[in-house]
């Protein structure tokens, strides 16, 4: 049997012992370090100084801080993107707040711009103004920012902009996280970019990220003993981890270039499909990461995407379902949705193929191979 190829598994360059080796010399075996200091300058320089970040312990403790910062509260309502992993919406219900799912638009599989804006008209009508709108940049193509910033700023909404999986994404040619007030970064095991668990909160000012860090650090106030007038989180990410960080950093350009070839792949090998559709960049607009590719299954076809995962599978291939959409999950049931069927028909229609930045030459002839019958 073949080895298996994943999904997006974590591709590691030469450096990450180095620097994970110097905090075990030095002893920073916690949540501070020089190599938190270095791995936040990293991702500033990254986006060309124009943010300032936050190294965290995961992407959901960056939304979960976002929101804090934009000063939700119990019972706030929070529109957020359906299509989307749990993650993005746990923490408005961690705070007591209502989350509000909005569907999306076909050309992004992104928050509809549309259907946002009869969400908000409507929960005005009502008497209860959104605090909050937290857009996904979903499998790294980026959202219709500029309509969905006019709409935010129309109503005095603040955005948040969940990142995770769009690190390196552009629209517009401005980089995805540097879009809105707030940036969401994953660096968990599967992105484009890994620390093993981690994430980062993206904020405009230094002011800001103090704030951020005094909420992720126990919230201790400034006394020789410990004294807390807010409740704090137990959020950093650790030296150690940040170390690996570090490492990936100075591959992300190469791993950035692979996912485009990758892209360039499957945009060739479905080309001529008269069964299948790839979701690809809508327009120059937008500059998606690839961080995995996503094909669609066409009504007419004689086969569905659970057929082509259940085959992959047999060659020991993964492949994987589309998110299922937020307002369709158990936990959410009662919740509000705006929109029409767009996520749930992608959700039925979608899935996933092998998309890592460490997808070899014979890697991709398997995967051709496998997908023959389904052309």
């Amino acid at each position: 049997m073949y080895k298996r190829i994943w999904l997006s598994p974590p591709h590691l360059g030469q450096e990450e012992q180095e620097f994970v080796q110097q905090a075990f010399q030095d002893n920073w075996i916690t949540t501070s370090g020089a190599n938190i200091d270095a791995f936040e300058k990293d991702l500033e320089t990254f986006y060309n100084n124009k943010i300032h970040a936050v190294a965290l312990n995961s992407g959901t403790s960056a939304i979960h801080l976002a929101l804090i910062a934009a000063g939700i509260d119990k019972d706030d309502e929070v529109l957020c993107q359906s299509f989307t992993f749990c993650g993005s919406v746990n923490p408005i219900i961690y705070l007591h707040a209502k989350p509000v799912f909005i569907d999306s638009e076909e050309k992004t599989l992104n928050m509809c711009p549309i259907a946002l804006e009869i969400a908000i008209k409507h929960r005005i009508k009502n008497g209860i103004k959104p605090k909050a709108i937290i857009v996904v940049h979903l499998y790294g193509m980026p959202a219709s920012m500029n309509k969905i910033n006019q709409i935010a700023k129309k109503y005095n909404i603040i955005v948040i902009e969940d990142a995770a999986e769009a690190f390196g994404s552009k629209y517009k040619n401005n980089l995805c996280g540097n879009l809105s007030p707030y940036g969401i970064l994953s660096f968990n095991g599967n992105k484009v970019i890994t620390t093993s668990a981690g994430g980062a909160l993206l904020v405009n000012s230094l002011k800001e990220k103090d704030h951020i860090i005094h909420l992720a650090t126990q919230a201790k106030d400034n006394f020789a003993h410990y004294e807390h007038t807010k409740i704090g989180y137990n959020y950093r990410l650790s030296n150690i981890l940040a170390g690996i960080g570090r490492g990936q950093m100075k591959i992300l350009k190469t791993h950035l270039q692979k996912l485009q070839d990758n892209h360039d792949f499957y945009l060739q090998l479905f080309k001529d499909s008269v069964n299948i559709t790839l979701h690809t960049n809508p327009n120059e607009s937008y500059c998606s990461n690839h961080w995995l590719n996503v094909l669609f299954v066409k009504p007419s076809a004689k086969f569905t995407n659970h057929d082509i995962i259940d085959h992959l599978d047999s060659l020991n291939i993964e492949a994987r379902l589309l998110w299922k959409p937020m307002h369709l999950q158990p936990v959410f049931q009662n919740h509000l949705f705006f929109g029409k069927k767009v996520a749930q028909k992608s959700f039925q229609s979608g899935l996933c193929l092998p998309s890592g930045s460490n997808l070899t030459l014979d890697d991709k002839k398997r995967i051709k191979e496998a997908l023959q019958p389904f052309f």
